[in-house]
């Protein structure tokens, strides 16, 4: 389930995507306004410049990635909407455009994990977290911006091995937790929790690349939740 990203890093490329731009050594331009005046405010501190610098990149990328792809993009087009000169993208993404794009993909995923966990935490017990959580997984499969970010331009930029684990650590753990709740709760047969948390993973990140890749990904999406559930079901106990 690859929207599954660390609290970390979700909340910090949440404060980055809320930062603005400011007039630093990278070259931002600064669009935070001063309280009662309007008036542009330059942050006081240099990791506060450094933060603007950096959101404003994200937050001028992330609507190109989405719209055109990867491909499709170009560092100039980029640093123009963020304001910021070339360098600026070179000293805060060594990388430049792709070490952009996979700073846009952990922003893109940890709202998608956010989703997910507030669907899951209305559960009544286990076993509904599961089903509530991978329902919500597979709602975000449907966005466009999630499917080209982070489903299909994903894996082809960064690599199948980078994308895998640039968060599936952390919601692998997740997942094996949950699982291994419903197991003690009696509700699904018991077994070895790490390994079935292996095998829904990639039946939900398939389940994911089936819906992105759909003509229709919202018939997609309910064959695919549909399948999932009967997976689910056939792992509980006879007497639940």
């Amino acid at each position: 389930m690859s929207s599954l990203v660390d609290p970390e890093s979700a909340g910090e490329a949440g404060r980055a995507a809320k930062a603005v731009g400011a007039d630093d050594a990278g070259g931002a331009r600064d669009v935070s306004e001063a309280p009662e005046t309007g008036v542009p405010e330059r942050p006081r501190t240099k990791a506060g410049q450094s933060e603007a610098t950096t959101a404003a990149l994200i937050a001028a990328a992330r609507p190109l990635f989405a719209e055109r792809g990867y491909a499709g993009v170009g560092a100039e087009e980029i640093v123009k909407r963020a304001g910021v000169t070339r360098g600026a993208l070179y000293h805060h993404f060594r990388g430049g455009k792709e070490d952009l794009f996979r700073a846009v993909l952990v922003q893109v995923s940890a709202e998608s994990a956010q989703r997910v966990m507030q669907a899951a935490a209305g559960a009544k017990d286990p076993f509904e977290e599961l089903v509530l959580g991978s329902d919500a997984f597979l709602d975000s499969c449907t966005t466009p911006e999630f499917q080209r970010i982070v489903l299909i331009d994903g894996p082809a930029v960064l690599g199948w091995e980078v994308w895998r684990t640039a968060d599936s650590d952390y919601a692998l753990g997740l997942l094996e937790s949950v699982i291994q709740q419903a197991i003690n709760a009696g509700q699904l047969i018991a077994q070895p929790a790490r390994a079935l948390a292996h095998v829904l993973m990639g039946a939900l990140d398939e389940a994911a690349m089936v819906i992105a890749r759909a003509e229709d990904p919202e018939v997609a999406r309910e064959e695919m939740g549909g399948t999932v559930r009967h997976l689910l079901d056939g792992l509980k106990t006879p007497e639940t």
